[in-house]
């Protein structure tokens, strides 16, 4: 049996005076290790269902607990966090390098360590050779896989993914995702969601759908595909969220 990770439980989630909550009673495990995608039409909740898990945002009701060795302060549990958005988190007229070196003084690592680091990464995602050149002059491509190893510099024990390769040609979307493979393999726990659905279908072993603010569907791709009679993910959100346009 798998070892508990993240327990969310009867998260509840209102903005100012709105009397339609944005999360309403939301509840799942991620088990260590897991691939967990999350998935549903806009609005649904998906953003504000991972800015508290980050820690970025406070539920109005409700707990989001990790489990680890002792007691953790909210501060410790980021530092174990990772958290790749949708938005470029960088400066453009930065080096490559200078923007890994900034962000890694942020987590406190050591210069040594730092240093091994980015080397090791930016030859991982094929930018060591342009370590040296200004963000600005890269392609789409290469400031996506940037974006990601970012959120990486600090080893997380779990990492959050928002579109991670949202307009990248295939070459950058193979390099992000074998990184992403390696990564689970070697222990991080993945939480993910994209709009990218036949990579998801590929990437992800737990699918969590959700509408309106309530979890909708909760299992493995495979049991959910038998569940509700349909041959894919995108027939399977369809046929549970409906075919309506959403704001």
């Amino acid at each position: 049996m798998q070892e508990t990770l993240l327990r969310v439980s009867k998260v509840y989630k209102s903005y100012g005076k709105s009397t339609i909550p944005s999360l309403d009673g939301v509840d799942f495990t991620v088990a260590r290790g897991e691939i967990v995608g999350i998935f549903g039409p806009n609005g649904a909740g998906k953003t504000t269902l991972i800015s508290i898990l980050c820690n970025i945002l406070d539920p109005t009701l409700g707990s989001v607990v990790y489990y680890s060795d002792g007691e953790k302060s909210p501060r410790e549990i980021r530092s174990k966090l990772g958290f790749v958005p949708q938005d470029f988190s960088f400066f453009p007229e930065l080096t490559a390098k200078q923007n890994l070196s900034y962000f890694g003084n942020l987590y406190n690592l050591k210069k040594e360590e730092l240093a091994q680091r980015i080397d090791e990464l930016l030859q991982k995602v094929g930018l060591f050779h342009v370590k040296n050149q200004k963000v600005s002059t890269f392609s789409g491509g290469m400031k996506r896989r940037l974006n990601l190893i970012i959120s990486l510099l600090h080893s997380p024990s779990i990492l959050f993914l928002d579109e991670p390769t949202v307009g990248v040609d295939v070459q950058s979307k193979i390099a992000i995702m074998t990184l992403l493979q390696e990564l689970n393999q070697q222990g991080t726990t993945i939480i993910y969601t994209s709009h990218h659905l036949k990579e998801a279908e590929e990437f992800c072993n737990q699918i969590i759908l959700i509408d309106h603010g309530k979890i909708i569907a909760n299992d493995t791709l495979t049991n959910l595909l038998n569940r509700h009679a349909v041959g894919n993910l995108e027939d399977l959100i369809l046929k549970m969220t409906g075919t309506l346009l959403r704001d």
